[in-house]
């Protein structure tokens, strides 16, 4: 069974920052050679999108609204994903998921075959 677990939510002032984690079991047991890890948000009234993504090749990719502010990691040893959040705005805040997903036909296949976490928020205030 697969399961991502998110900490490290919480409230922050602008300017702060905070660094999310997602523990991931059974997911690499199931023998994918390459996939998908990332982090998606979804703010109050608005749709859920993605915030960055790393690849089992190490490639990573970011919303143009976060770059420059937020890293992607993962400790393979600890089967953890990270988000390293800097110089958060109040824009940041949301309910932040974690995600796993086979990659094949060129795309991350998030939704047809991934598995999500349950989100921890994350509030900026101003």
């Amino acid at each position: 069974q697969v399961q991502l677990v998110e900490s490290g939510g919480g409230s922050v002032q602008a300017g702060g920052s905070l660094r999310l984690s997602c523990a991931v079991s059974g997911f690499t047991y199931r023998g994918y050679r390459v996939y998908c890890m990332g982090w998606f948000r979804r703010a109050p009234g608005k749709e859920r999108e993605g915030v960055a993504s790393i690849e089992s090749d190490g490639s990573t990719g970011y919303a143009d609204s976060v770059k420059g502010r937020f890293a992607i990691s993962t400790d393979n040893a600890k089967n953890t994903l990270y988000l390293q959040m800097n110089s958060l705005e109040p824009e940041d805040t949301a309910v932040y998921y974690c995600a796993a997903a086979q990659r094949y036909g060129g795309r991350c296949r998030w939704y047809s075959d991934g598995y999500w976490g349950q989100g921890t928020q994350v509030t900026v205030s101003s």
